[in-house]
C-alpha cells in the first residue's frame, strides 16, 4: 500500500518543492503548491486501478483543477501558480522526448503510436483544467444573475 500509493506521491511532492524554489514560490504557497501535485498523482494512481491512463489524467487534471480553484481562493492567491505546480508531475516530458527520437531515427509506426498518446496526455490535461474552469465560471454567473433577479 505504501509503496504503490503513499511513496510515489511523496515523491511528486518533493519534486514540485524543488520546482517551488526554482520559479520562487514563497511563503505558505510553499507548502500548499506542492500539495496539489501529491493530491493529483494519488488520484492518478487510485483511477489507474479502474481505468486507463488516458482517463487518469482527465481525473487528476480535474483534481488539481478543482484544488487550485479551492487554494486560489483561501490565500486570495492566483491559481495558476497552483495548477502550473499541481500539473508538473503529469506533464508528457518523456512522451515528447520518445517521440522526437523516434521521428529522429525513422521509425514512423512508433513515431505515430508515441505522438498520439502523448497528444492524447496534454489534451486530456487541457481538457481538465477547461471542465473546472468553464464549470465554476457557469456557478459563477448562474449565482450571480439569480441575485440580480432577487433583488
Amino acid at each position: 500500500m505504501i509503496e504503490q500509493f503513499l511513496l510515489p506521491c511523496l515523491y511528486a511532492f518533493l519534486a514540485c518543492l524543488a520546482f517551488c524554489f526554482v520559479v520562487n514560490v514563497r511563503g505558505r504557497m510553499l507548502f500548499f503548491a506542492p500539495l496539489g501535485s501529491s493530491l493529483g498523482w494519488l488520484v492518478y494512481l487510485l483511477c489507474g486501478l479502474l481505468a486507463g491512463d488516458l482517463v487518469c489524467y482527465f481525473f487528476a487534471t480535474v483534481a488539481v483543477s478543482v484544488y487550485a480553484g479551492i487554494m486560489a481562493r483561501v490565500p486570495r492567491a492566483p491559481a495558476t501558480g497552483f495548477l502550473l505546480v499541481g500539473l508538473f508531475p503529469m506533464v508528457p516530458g518523456g512522451g515528447i522526448y520518445y517521440t522526437m527520437e523516434y521521428c529522429i531515427g525513422g521509425d514512423t509506426g512508433m513515431f505515430l503510436e508515441t505522438g498520439l498518446h502523448t497528444f492524447g496526455i496534454a489534451g486530456c490535461l487541457a481538457l481538465g483544467v477547461l471542465a473546472v474552469s468553464s464549470t465554476v465560471r457557469l456557478y459563477t454567473a448562474a449565482k450571480r444573475h439569480l441575485r440580480r433577479g432577487r433583488a
